[in-house]
């Protein structure tokens, strides 16, 4: 029986591994070039806290900055009721270049964020798996230098997002708000 579990355990962990592993991450992957102001264009997840709020989200901006010791500073300011809420999240590297950690502290969650593709200078896709004690979800995101993104890096996000298993109703497009271009300057 123990033997059972323990196999049983084991192959969970594979399983694990192996979806992380499955997310590829920037070629050539270029830190610095990531920092400065992004707005968020598109959201994807199939996690339960974004279908009860999937109808309330918004484009929001995001500020990322390298702190002394080689992590990333995320700074996200979103519109919530009238008034605009910031989130602080400290992205810890991983020795894979593209990669970073980060645990949520109010969630308990744990996050494994890729940047899985940018050009630097006008969008970057980053999918994050998390897990935690009630189960495991993923979260595509789509950032942009600008509030507009070209239809076709919208197509991009939105086929990358269903080959991570999610759904057309698990893809959300962000609108805009006038907060979004004047918070966080």
């Amino acid at each position: 029986m123990q033997s059972a579990l323990f196999g049983i355990l084991g192959l969970a962990l594979l399983w694990t591994l192996h979806a992380q592993d499955s997310i590829p991450v920037q070629a050539d992957f270029q830190q610095d070039k990531l920092t400065g102001r992004w707005y968020s264009i598109g959201l994807a997840s199939n996690s339960n806290w974004f279908k009860e709020k999937r109808h309330l989200m918004k484009m929001c901006t995001t500020i990322i900055s390298t702190t002394d010791d080689g992590n990333l500073e995320v700074t996200s300011t979103y519109p919530k009721g009238d008034q605009c809420v910031t989130r602080n999240s400290l992205y810890t590297k991983t020795e894979q270049p593209g990669r970073f950690s980060y645990t949520s502290p109010r969630w308990g969650s744990k996050h494994n964020i890729h940047v899985v593709e940018t050009n630097y200078e006008e969008y970057a896709l980053v999918a994050t798996q998390i897990s935690k004690s009630t189960g495991s979800s993923t979260m595509v995101l789509l950032y942009s230098r600008t509030k507009e993104l070209s239809p076709e890096r919208l197509e991009m996000f939105t086929q990358f997002s269903r080959e991570q298993g999610l759904t057309d109703d698990e893809i959300l497009i962000l609108p805009q708000t006038g907060e979004a271009g004047s918070t966080g300057r």
